[in-house]
């Protein structure tokens, strides 16, 4: 039962996908789930509960939240130079399985090893070496935060570290990356924008938006390379309920298209934006905050979901962290214990009561019929397997009006099937735009 109920940072990543009928694209559509390493149910059995982070293998660890994060999260950036394989496997290999502790202690460590590292480059003159360090290095403190409670006095500490390391890292890219803050209601919403080419020419431009325990980082090392190497200018920013911004008491709340548009607004003041290629991509919880944002404001020209998130509410009520009985929250690992705390933090919920992660979803919809952007869909393989993600799909596919819809299930055998399909960043990436690349030519 516990490992079912490790699926829970799903609030984390939350995403919906639907049947296809007619829509799914012909190369990705019925495959077969490789499953390696897991056991095959017994003839009649059948999964009690549908877990959105059961990624078919086993990275490393036994506590299945933290080899989801492992194997996704940390892994998966590898491609885009968020981690390297050797610290990550090192790191890994003196955490204690499900130890929230050990897993903070480990990565940040590795973090400040890193970071000397870049020093030494930078005061020699290397700025390629310094670069690749720098980023690894603010990633690593990334990746320290993940079950750290924002009671922890380490955890503001630890974000001002890792966006100072990559502030130091932007102006060795080329062009440069640039750190930004959008002013909204009395703070700012933090961000990166890295042009596609030198000089104030307009480029198409992707606006990257995460989910429930998002950091703009995560974003940059989710997708940033692969959006560059094609030509767009590239932006990402903390919303509301992000970063730290829960600090400042800037929790989740529905109307999300408020603060969309002030990154639009600021996405378009400046000269290097073409205002007729724009689009915005959200994976997890950002699958509900694009196409609502897109609803309102038609300067968005092109969404992209990962996956479609048409109500939140149905999608909380059906998670087993929200019918957790007190018998079941006391077996959790610190790991996944406190994974759910800061969720609940993040949508303004008391820490102690995951069971109220339901009722503070409700409100978080839109509604297809009134989004006339292009829109694609992309969902893994895995995580399509949810009927309620389905559901969720179908109903977007329906109702989209724009002739260019489209959804892409990626495939298990690809190691493309789990909840935002963060293993596999270079499908993504062949997925998203060479999709973009006919909406916008």
């Amino acid at each position: 039962m516990l490992k079912k109920i490790l699926m829970v940072s799903a609030v984390f990543f939350v995403s919906v996908t639907l049947s296809g009928h007619g829509y799914i694209d012909n190369a990705f559509a019925g495959q077969k789930k490789a499953g390696a390493n897991r056991k095959a149910p017994r003839a009649g059995e059948q999964k009690k509960i549908f877990d959105a982070h059961d990624t078919g293998i086993k990275f490393h660890f036994n506590d299945t939240d933290m080899d989801f994060h492992f194997g996704t999260l940390v892994l998966g950036s590898a491609v885009n130079h968020g981690v390297e394989v050797g610290e990550a496997f090192y790191a890994a290999s003196r955490i204690k399985d499900g130890d929230a502790a050990s897993w903070q202690e480990e990565w940040y460590n590795l973090g400040i090893r890193a970071e000397a590292r870049g020093e030494k480059s930078l005061a020699g003159g290397h700025r390629v070496s310094a670069r690749d360090q720098f980023q690894r290095a603010a990633y690593y403190i990334r990746i320290s935060l993940i079950s750290m409670l924002p009671t922890d006095a380490r955890f503001k500490e630890r974000v001002l570290k890792m966006r100072g390391i990559m502030k130091k890292a932007a102006p060795l890219f080329d062009p440069p990356l640039e750190y930004f803050e959008v002013p909204f209601e009395g703070t700012v919403l933090p961000g990166y924008f890295r042009k596609a080419a030198a000089g104030a020419k307009p480029e198409k431009t992707l606006i990257m938006v995460g989910g429930g325990e998002t950091f703009a980082e995560d974003l940059f090392f989710y997708i940033a390379p692969q959006t560059h190497d094609r030509g767009y200018n590239f932006m990402t920013v903390d919303l509301p309920g992000q970063g730290i911004l829960p600090l400042e008491g800037k929790t989740f709340r529905p109307d999300m298209n408020v603060p969309m548009k002030a990154v639009i607004d600021h996405a378009l003041s400046r000269p290097d934006v073409d205002p007729k290629r724009l689009a915005a991509y959200g994976y997890s919880g950002g699958g509900g905050f694009v196409p609502r944002a897109a609803m309102h404001d038609p300067r968005i020209k092109a969404i992209a979901m990962n996956s479609a998130v048409v109500d939140a509410y149905p999608l909380f009520s059906a998670m087993p962290v929200v019918k957790a009985t007190k018998k079941e929250i006391a077996s959790w690992t610190t790991f996944h214990s406190n994974i759910v705390k800061a969720i609940c933090w993040r949508w303004g919920v008391p820490m102690d009561n995951p069971s109220g992660l339901a009722d503070a979803n409700k409100g978080y919809t839109f509604d297809p019929a009134k989004v006339n952007a292009a829109p694609l869909i992309i969902v893994g393989e895995g995580e399509y397997k949810s009927e309620e993600v389905k559901r969720q799909q179908k109903i977007a596919m329906d109702n989209f009006p724009n002739p260019a819809k489209k959804m892409v299930i990626t495939p298990a055998n690809e190691g493309a099937t789990n909840h935002c399909v963060m293993e596999n960043r270079s499908l993504i990436g062949q997925v998203l735009f060479d999709w973009l690349d006919e909406i916008f030519k």
